[in-house]
């Protein structure tokens, strides 16, 4: 594909993109719950949308097509527990939301602080956050610097694509705060899973329809259709990669701050089951990009490169690559964005709220935009790292965010928790998944995000039960969510 082509494409998708981020302008964006939320009234398509093109993706075009392409179709399997995990929102996706509406919470840090009465709750949890976020903003970037250079043939370098990224994420955010990053979530997505669908449908076509597809996958690659098929996928890789996974809807901050953001309980049932949808379609979709390429470009160097090299090959008419590669640009760009919006409000809200005497809302705005960038550099500077296989960075920095799954558990079902039992959980067992990530050592074999879960639930019970809290809070707070649960199942 000629260099010219690519960046016509790059430029209609920039004009366009700005032109919505504009459009989605509603009033003066001057409150935290404004900029950072919406003011709570996304509505259901919006969110559905939104939280589709957050969730998913360069780690699904370009990560899981790879994932697919080096390990076959224990790839889908991994996935399809993800989408199981999402039935966690159903069930804690009310509970964010009551919560959120009745004590008016920013980040869900700022409810796990108020609930366990301790602004340190906060503050750890916050930081950790920032620190296993930032490689999951540069796995998005990465897929934009990837899917450059294979679309150009090495013309438009991968730290050029990693630049425009960086550079778009931060304009989307300051726009309009969500407004914006949600409405430009909804073209992006809709825009994906047209195109990568279509795509998909030629590829196979030209591939000798499903028949001859599965019947080339059945005769010349066998492995790629079994577990653990060529190996990739034992059962200790299958699990560190699943559990992050399986938790990754309310573990990821900038995942279970859009439950805080629906118009009504009506809107959140719309962008569950929206994203559902969505998430089934968009599954297949890359898997069969990463078989698609199997079949047709054995022995990539990179496995990451697996959908840029479709894309750039005679089975894929010119501007439909294009257009898909817009698309998959877009789509991390939304994550990006999204992320950027989160981290900055949990660092204005969680962190400088918490420490700054003189703090008031006005300033934490000021404090969270001023952050914006700054995130976005450290997660650019992380993506010049340049390393290999998206999906499994991508779980790696979910497996550190699992650290607080306990503490979440315990805000709405278990009232004997303690700010001290969140603190050990989230301290000992973020250190512990940080060793393990840097060094490559797993104790026994065994990965970082099952260590992680484990040990952060051991230490978050035994220290509870060794340690003592205020009762008051948690008596009333479990006692409201309770309440409003118990009136929307008479109400049904």
């Amino acid at each position: 594909m000629s260099m010219q082509m690519v960046w016509l494409g790059i430029a209609i998708y920039i004009i366009i993109a700005i032109v919505v981020a504009f459009l989605s302008r509603s009033g003066k964006q001057t409150t935290m719950e404004s900029y950072f939320l919406g003011d709570r009234k996304l509505g259901g398509f919006v969110s559905a949308l939104s939280y589709s093109a957050t969730t998913y993706s360069a780690f699904m075009l370009v990560g899981l097509a790879g994932l697919t392409y080096a390990g076959g179709v224990g790839a889908l399997g991994f996935e399809l527990i993800y989408l199981m995990g999402v039935s966690l929102v159903a069930f804690f996706g009310p509970r964010f939301w009551f919560a959120g509406k009745k004590y008016g919470y920013v980040t869900p840090y700022e409810m796990l602080g108020d609930r366990y009465q301790s602004k340190s709750v906060s503050v750890i949890i916050a930081f950790a956050s920032c620190i296993f976020l930032i490689p999951y903003s540069a796995v998005q970037l990465s897929g934009i610097g990837y899917l450059l250079v294979g679309m150009t043939d090495g013309g438009i370098t991968y730290t050029t694509g990693v630049l425009i990224a960086t550079i778009l994420a931060i304009i989307f955010s300051y726009v309009a705060g969500i407004r914006s990053v949600a409405w430009t979530d909804s073209l992006q997505a809709l825009f994906m899973i047209i195109t990568a669908t279509t795509v998909v449908l030629i590829i196979i076509y030209r591939l000798g329809g499903f028949a001859g597809f599965f019947g080339t996958l059945e005769s010349e690659m066998p492995d790629l259709l079994t577990v653990p098929g060529n190996g990739y996928f034992n059962i200790w890789t299958f699990l560190g990669l699943t559990i992050p996974w399986f938790f990754f809807s309310i573990s990821n901050p900038q995942v279970s701050q859009r439950m805080f953001m629906p118009n009504s309980l009506g809107g959140l049932r719309k962008m569950i089951m929206g994203f559902m949808f969505f998430g089934f379609i968009y599954t297949l979709v890359a898997v069969i990009w990463g078989f698609s390429s199997a079949i047709a470009f054995p022995g990539l160097e990179t496995a990451d490169l697996a959908t840029p090299t479709l894309l750039a090959s005679d089975l894929v008419p010119p501007v439909l690559a294009l257009i898909v590669m817009i698309g998959i640009m877009a789509a991390a760009i939304s994550t990006i964005d999204s992320i950027l919006l989160t981290l900055s409000s949990v660092f204005a809200r969680d962190v400088f709220g918490n420490v700054s005497k003189g703090s008031n809302d006005k300033l934490q705005l000021l404090v969270g935009k001023i952050v914006i960038p700054v995130i976005a550099v450290l997660a650019y500077l992380f993506a010049q790292m340049e390393m290999n296989l998206i999906a499994v960075l991508s779980v790696a920095s979910s497996a550190g965010l699992l650290v607080t799954v306990p503490a979440l558990f315990g805000t709405f079902f278990w009232k004997r928790g303690t700010a001290t039992g969140v603190n050990a959980s989230v301290i000992v067992t973020g250190l512990l998944v940080i060793y393990i990530e840097l060094s490559g050592n797993k104790p026994f074999g065994i990965a970082s995000g099952i260590w992680a879960i484990t040990l952060s639930t051991i230490i978050f019970i035994i220290v509870s039960l060794m340690t003592k809290a205020p009762k008051e809070k948690a008596n009333e707070f479990l006692s409201s969510i309770n309440s409003e649960m118990k009136s929307v199942y008479k109400n049904r």
